[in-house]
């Protein structure tokens, strides 16, 4: 069987519809070349090898997700420096535009202007944004961000945000700057990605804080991750009683593992299928209001 066919397996012994992946990356192809040739260096500096599986170009990505049973899926690109967020997002517009099974995906950074660009992006359909606090080098709190974090709230529009100090920490990871934002602005709905590696407990204690915080899967759990950050096992309780605030995410396609793992890795956790569908579907369908497409 091929990878294709052993998901759809799974897909269809749990009875869901297909995958709803919040943390997939597609952006405009010079952005994509930089962040591929930055895993390409990886392993002559650290020698910790980080192959990109799938690199392939925009379409057969796009192929490959769907035929993955991927029924949603997001664009998750991100500025490292001032003027780049609304090209970033101007890009992401018209990829929503012409893929309808991505969920429309925009950033930002504090720089002047983001208050403006931010609410354009929510008046063109935006449905998630995405936050990159290492690349970035930014505190979330900044007060150039403080427009920006209550429109997002007011909205109740979700904002994935990598905070963890995975793979390295750094001048904003971690929990604390997030604990600040969240006590200015509660009401958010904030995804923290790679479930907070390394700082797991950290932000499970977040989630149970504040009901709006949610975390995704992404290259948690995995034989990867597991060498180098595992999950603590006296918290996979709280993965069970925080089951609805889990969402899948894979970071196809620049991943160093075949997509299937992602999933084999979420389900070697035992904690039950009803819990699988709920991460592998049925949360991300809820907070993102994803139908099933009507050919399955």
């Amino acid at each position: 069987m091929s990878e294709s066919d052993d998901i759809r397996a799974l897909v269809e012994r749990l009875g869901i519809p297909g995958l709803v992946d919040v943390h997939t990356h597609f952006m405009p192809q010079n952005v994509l070349d930089k962040v591929w040739a930055y895993f390409d260096a990886v392993g002559p500096l650290t020698g910790l090898e980080w192959p990109i599986t799938y690199r392939e170009e925009e379409e057969r990505r796009l192929a490959l997700l769907r035929g993955f049973g991927a029924i949603a899926f997001t664009a998750m690109l991100y500025p490292h420096k001032p003027g780049m967020a609304a090209w970033l997002n101007s890009w992401a517009a018209d990829f929503a535009a012409r893929t309808p099974d991505c969920l429309h995906t925009s950033t930002f950074f504090p720089e002047p202007g983001a208050d403006r660009y931010v609410h354009e992006a929510l008046d063109a359909g935006a449905r998630v944004f995405k936050v990159h606090l290492q690349v970035g080098g930014f505190d979330p709190t900044d007060s150039r961000l403080d427009a920006v974090w209550g429109a997002l709230a007011d909205s109740g529009t979700p904002v994935v945000v990598h905070c963890g100090s995975g793979p390295t920490p750094g001048a904003f990871t971690g929990p604390g700057p997030m604990a600040r934002l969240l006590a200015r602005h509660p009401r958010l709905r904030v995804i923290v990605a790679h479930m907070g590696m390394p700082e797991y407990s950290d932000f499970l204690d977040l989630a149970q804080r504040y009901e709006g915080v949610h975390l995704d899967t992404t290259m948690a759990f995995t034989d990867f991750s597991e060498r180098l950050a595992p999950f603590p096992e006296a918290e996979l309780k709280r993965l069970v009683d925080l089951g609805d605030r889990i969402l899948l995410g894979s970071d196809f396609p620049n991943i160093p593992y075949p997509y299937l793992h992602q999933l084999q890795a979420l389900e070697r956790l035992g904690l039950g299928d009803d819990w699988l569908r709920r991460v592998l579907y049925e949360n991300g369908a809820a907070l993102f209001h994803v139908k099933p497409p009507l050919d399955r």
